[in-house]
């Protein structure tokens, strides 16, 4: 599947986050809607030493079509946190082409 389709429920989004994630406290996906809404994610570590996280979408998350900006957000056991670089995705309505 080449497109995001907006309510989507079947995709994991993965973003790296270019750091050693053994000593955190959490990690999240932080993103900026089409609309200008901010808000964040639940993730889980995918493989720590290559600093790779998820989310798997579930019912709601997907709920606006337009340009989304995402980015990893870490929180380490000794209170820093790391932002990621942002990455945009495009979610399409369903139907379109």
């Amino acid at each position: 599947m080449k497109r995001i389709f907006k309510g989507q429920t079947a995709l994991r989004i993965t973003l790296r986050t270019f750091c050693d994630l053994e000593d955190i406290i959490s990690v999240a996906i932080r993103y900026k809607k089409p609309n200008g809404i901010k808000g964040e994610f639940s993730a889980g570590v995918s493989n720590s030493e290559k600093g790779l996280i998820h989310h798997e979408c579930i019912e709601g998350d997907l709920d606006v079509s337009g340009w989304w900006v995402l980015w990893a957000f870490v929180t380490f056991t000794d209170g820093r946190t790391a932002a990621g670089q942002a990455a945009k995705i495009y979610v399409w309505k369903e139907g379109s082409s």
